[in-house]
């Protein structure tokens, strides 16, 4: 769903921050190398996470048929892509009150417990988990904890469990208390209540449970208490090692109580400017002093320049970023956190796909396949690039340019990877100065080519062009 932005001023920029009625609950590629992740204040990511590649699907869109199986028979294709983990939009019926559109928003959830009827069955989603699973890729589930619909099963039988705004019901509050008028199809949820607090509890233990899902991206997980995510992450992990991805970026503690990652909307906002020209490449240095500051040691966040509301609220890849999209993608990759790739991105996705109705991707010849590809199969072999601590830090590599040209190396336990790139519209000769640490072969990414890398090497960049070298 849209999400509620605040504006955020800090240092050189202006940052606009940035988802058949049920029973009750019942009871109950190649494979990447995986290392054993620190934890830090208690909290693990699984094994698998710091080398992994988020898919997202809009199961409405993803095929003509719209419904999960669509999505199951090309999970082979999205292996082959190097996909490890496919996060799937919310997968609940959607409520009909006060419905946007001919189809309503999928953050319009009617029953937690529930299958949408449009997508398929109970036993159909199942399938979709163990096709995936056999393909090793794991599931994420999209969760709307803090609003339903407001015909929802919840709110006809417990009434209590929703928040009441100058003595009525009330849309969702922003952080500050206040009523978000243009969410006007949902209406918020009290956790202030106890009894709703253990019930979310219990339907979140249900999808583990019953699908053996591996994990949950979480909408608006900053408009629910941090006390909430801290008594649910253990429940959950007590069934299974859970995933968890927060779309907030303004709380850190969220780290500390349940989440493994989080929103980058800033690198999103800051890399959309110096396309646009607004901003310079040295913006990414002040972000990453920022983030390293705010943030604790270990942390993920995911980076990406599409995804649901991006490319349905604000417009395509191709409108976003411009000839800049391949560079900001590579950068994605290789930065310092987890990439998303949205879906359709791979086939050099060129519409706005519906929020409300149904605008299925037009699949042609898979135009961005190899490029993504190679950036998978470099994350799962080299683990310079893996994310926290499991991966090598971003050590900005000199360059005598650097209003234009975006240089870096990453290294752990042996392994290098360098980054240049040109993040201008104007070819570019740069005079680098790698030094002693990134010195050394390398292959050419993108490339047949190897190249040795001395303390200083020279390169002309056509705009907006990228160079990967990996030492392995």
């Amino acid at each position: 769903m849209l999400f509620l932005r605040n504006i955020f001023v800090f240092s050189l920029f202006i940052w606009i921050l940035s988802g058949c009625e049920s029973p009750q609950q019942p009871v109950a590629s190649q494979t990447p190398t995986t290392i054993a992740v620190p934890k830090y204040d208690g909290l693990y990511a699984p094994d698998w996470a710091p080398s992994a590649t988020l898919y997202e699907c809009n199961v409405r869109q993803f095929s003509p048929e719209g419904n999960f199986a669509g999505v199951s028979r090309q999970i082979p294709r999205l292996k082959t892509l190097g996909v490890d983990v496919l996060w799937i939009m919310p997968i609940h019926p959607i409520g009909k009150a006060r419905r946007k559109g001919t189809l309503g928003s999928p953050y319009s959830v009617r029953d937690y417990y529930a299958i949408n009827p449009d997508y398929g069955t109970l036993d159909d989603f199942k399938a979709l988990v163990k096709t995936a699973h056999d393909q090793n890729i794991k599931i994420v589930m999209d969760w709307v904890p803090n609003h339903t619909s407001w015909d929802a099963v919840w709110k006809q039988k417990y009434p209590e469990y929703y928040t009441k705004y100058k003595g009525d019901f009330t849309v969702p509050l922003n952080e500050h208390g206040e009523p978000i008028d243009d969410w006007s199809d949902v209406c918020d949820l009290d956790y202030g209540n106890p009894a709703l607090r253990k019930a979310m509890t219990e339907v979140m233990q249900y999808w583990i449970r019953e699908c053996d899902i591996d994990g949950y991206r979480v909408d608006m997980a900053g408009l629910v208490p941090n006390d909430f995510w801290a008594t649910l992450r253990p429940a959950l992990d007590s069934i299974k090692p859970m995933f968890m991805l927060a779309e907030w970026q303004d709380e850190p503690k969220h780290f500390e109580t349940c989440f493994n990652v989080n929103y980058g909307w800033k690198w999103k906002d800051i890399t959309k400017d110096i396309w646009a020209g607004k901003q310079s490449p040295l913006a990414l240095d002040t972000l990453l002093n920022y983030l390293n500051e705010f943030y604790p040691k270990g942390y993920y966040q995911l980076y990406f320049t599409q995804n649901h509301d991006e490319n349905a609220h604000n417009g395509t890849e191709s409108e976003l970023y411009g000839a800049s999209a391949d560079a900001f993608n590579v950068l994605a990759f290789t930065w310092q956190g987890i990439p998303l790739i949205y879906n359709g991105q791979e086939d050099g996705l060129n519409l706005r796909l519906g929020f409300f109705e149904k605008t299925p991707i037009r699949w042609k010849k898979y135009a961005k396949q190899d490029f993504y590809s190679r950036l998978n199969a470099l994350r799962h072999i080299n683990r310079a690039l893996w994310a926290g601590r499991a991966g090598g830090a971003v050590q900005k590599i000199s360059n005598d340019s650097e209003d234009k040209i975006y240089s870096f190396g990453r290294e752990k336990d042996g392994d290098r990877v360098i980054v240049i790139l040109n993040l201008s519209k104007e070819r570019t000769t740069v005079t680098l100065q790698p030094g002693a640490t990134f010195a050394g072969a390398y292959a050419n990414v993108f490339g047949s080519s190897t190249l040795q890398v001395t303390k200083e090497m020279i390169l002309t960049l056509k705009p907006w062009e990228y160079t990967v070298f990996s030492s392995k």
